[in-house]
């Protein structure tokens, strides 16, 4: 092997765990991948230095994954129901009625300093797994491959009420795994 595809090739483990946390489907994950890394080793000339392998590999696998969730789709299961469909999404919010939080929110202190900690983004990871699967691709599809919540609804078949519903519950539960995995313990050191 050339040193090109030596490098490539180290960042696979790197790449599958990406495509595993986004399509929650190992067989799909490890085809997205090996697109991914045909699609790099065919056309070497297309990295030109610009950025790091590893951040342009990236960019090659959302798009796999893209192409993988629009095939898969019809497969996703459990993305919500009728009754999701007649909730009002504000009742969700943690309000009373006068406007006050029902639960006041831990405090984070400075979460830019804590974010940028290796620690940080692998409890992230971990609380992100947790999701309930549709949740969990709902998540990633709309904040880490930036997809719009058109796009979404439009891939998905959903209604954006519905996105938008399960987009809260989503970030809920992250903010709650969050909160007790990693800024109660970081508070405590």
């Amino acid at each position: 092997m050339t040193r090109y595809e030596d490098q490539v090739a180290e960042h696979r483990d790197y790449l599958y765990k990406f495509a595993r946390l986004q399509l929650r489907n190992e067989a799909w994950a490890e085809d997205a991948v090996s697109e991914t890394l045909l699609a790099a080793l065919a056309k070497p000339q297309a990295f030109d230095n610009r950025s790091q392998l590893k951040t342009w590999l990236v960019g090659i696998l959302k798009h796999k994954v893209v192409d993988a969730l629009r095939h898969h789709g019809r497969e996703v299961t459990g993305l919500g129901s009728s009754e999701d469909e007649d909730t009002d999404p504000l009742e969700l919010l943690n309000f009373k009625a006068d406007g006050h939080f029902v639960e006041t929110p831990a405090d984070w202190g400075n979460p830019e300093q804590q974010t940028s900690s290796r620690q940080f983004f692998e409890i992230l990871e971990a609380c992100t797994e947790k999701l309930p699967a549709a949740q969990g691709r709902l998540f990633l599809m709309r904040e880490w491959l930036e997809l719009s919540s058109e796009e979404i609804c439009k891939e998905l078949n959903l209604t954006p009420t519905n996105l938008y519903v399960q987009l809260h519950r989503a970030r809920l539960r992250l903010r709650e795994c969050l909160e007790v995995n990693w800024f109660q313990k970081a508070g405590a050191l």
